[in-house]
């Protein structure tokens, strides 16, 4: 009885997994009609415009590479050259104070005081007490003292700017509350 079951079992299974089909077919039949009527847009890229070549018709203008256009710059920057040299020349020919060797920001105003009815300032720098009295000279970019007040000193320095020129700027040192000795 138990092989009758068995074999019965057995022929019930292979009846019912040849019922089951595989639903590959229908993909791939699927996917291949899809494929035949996939068409890709293509969009077409549209012609080149003719390049034209124009006569230089500047007649009556100045011609780009005309020597005298060339001596009118040449003229011109001689001349800036000449003012930027006679506002640093004074300062290269004098002698440096102490306090020009050190960079403006290390130099920290401490105080004010009034030393004969002029103004003057006490600043430090590398750890030393100075005092400065209006025209003298602070920072490495021929900083003069132009004017002092109780709490700052207003410079006058000469740097030069992006272009190599030599140009004047102000800029003031502050008080400095609280400073560690």
């Amino acid at each position: 009885m138990r092989i009758l079951k068995s074999s019965l079992l057995l022929a019930c299974v292979a009846l019912l997994g040849g019922c089951v089909g595989s639903g590959e077919d229908e993909v791939r039949q699927w996917i291949t009609e899809e494929r035949a009527q996939a068409k890709p847009r293509v969009t077409p890229i549209t012609e080149p415009k003719q390049f034209k070549p124009e006569a230089y018709a500047a007649d009556a203008q100045l011609e780009p590479f005309n020597p005298l256009k060339l001596t009118q710059a040449l003229r011109r920057e001689s001349a800036q050259l000449a003012s930027n040299a006679a506002l640093i020349a004074p300062e290269m020919a004098r002698r440096k104070e102490p306090l020009e060797a050190y960079p403006l920001d290390t130099i920290k105003m401490v105080g004010s005081l009034q030393k004969k009815g002029q103004p003057a300032a006490l600043v430090t720098a590398d750890k030393l007490l100075y005092q400065v009295t209006v025209g003298q000279y602070l920072g490495q970019s021929y900083g003069r003292i132009t004017s002092i007040n109780e709490t700052a000193i207003q410079l006058r320095e000469i740097v030069q700017d992006a272009t190599g020129d030599w140009i004047e700027r102000t800029t003031s040192l502050e008080l400095q509350e609280g400073v560690k000795k």
